[in-house]
């Protein structure tokens, strides 16, 4: 779906609280070209440095897509190997940005969420979303797999969850079932709804021990250590299997659909 009033990038705002909003957005449905995933990385990164920052806040412009994942214009112009690999490192470095900085991420899913969509989602410590923010991993139905992704959303929901929505690739599960999974927290009604919940919980982590609070994420994130290696191996798997004539024909298959 085409949402032409949307810009392209990364916005950032931080409030006199100390909540930091990062917003990003694309026309089609919120999807995620190299250059938006570095910018994403980039700002992630920058506010685990910065003290006066006390929780961030991550969601998308528009309504009712919050990612629609990978760019298939990307996809499919993938030439080698190596520019695979640097495609879908893209992901893993948002993802390892998210899960390395020591404020707690909260997220902001207010529609729906596709591939690395989910996979952003997963990655925050605490999601909230809107009845309207069904998932679906569609990587398998265009040749691929949600490698990269793969390990922040079984994380999440578990191996038997994300293995359904794995294998299962042209389906959509609902915003009930992933809060079910323990992808989202709450399911609130609508965008104001969720915006008014968000809020309410980033100001009272706001005025909490940011101390508590780093030490609380460490906690959670126990066992991730190897991330930084993992999900390169991962984004490998990946880069190779896009230049695959089922994965092209399917990709191209898709975008005509």
């Amino acid at each position: 779906m085409l949402n032409s009033g949307l810009t392209e990038g990364v916005s950032l705002s931080v409030d006199d609280r100390g909540v930091a909003y990062i917003t990003f957005a694309h026309p089609r449905s919120n999807s995620l070209p190299g250059a938006v995933l570095a910018e994403l990385a980039s700002t992630v990164k920058t506010l685990g440095e910065r003290s006066d920052v006390k929780v961030v806040v991550l969601g998308s412009a528009g309504d009712r897509a919050f990612c629609a994942g990978a760019s298939f214009d990307e996809l499919v112009a993938i030439a080698d190997e190596e520019a695979g690999l640097a495609f879908f490192m893209g992901f893993a470095h948002v993802i390892n940005a998210l899960r390395s900085i020591p404020q707690l991420v909260i997220g902001r899913v207010q529609g729906k969420a596709v591939g690395g969509g989910v996979g952003l989602a997963s990655a925050t410590d605490y999601c909230l979303a809107t009845q309207h923010a069904a998932v679906k991993l569609s990587e398998l139905a265009v040749g691929i797999g949600p490698f990269v992704v793969g390990p922040a959303v079984e994380r999440k929901l578990g191996v038997s969850a994300m293995s359904q929505l794995s294998i299962d690739a042209a389906s959509w599960r609902s915003a009930e079932w992933a809060c079910s999974r323990g992808l989202y927290a709450e399911v609130l009604e609508d965008a104001a709804a969720l915006d008014a919940a968000v809020d309410a919980l980033a100001g009272r982590l706001a005025a909490s021990n940011p101390q508590a609070m780093s030490a609380l994420k460490r906690v959670f994130w126990s066992g991730t250590e190897h991330w930084d290696t993992l999900l390169a191996d991962r984004a490998a798997i990946s880069g190779r299997l896009v230049l695959s004539d089922f994965t092209r024909a399917a990709i191209a298959q898709f975008k005509a659909g």
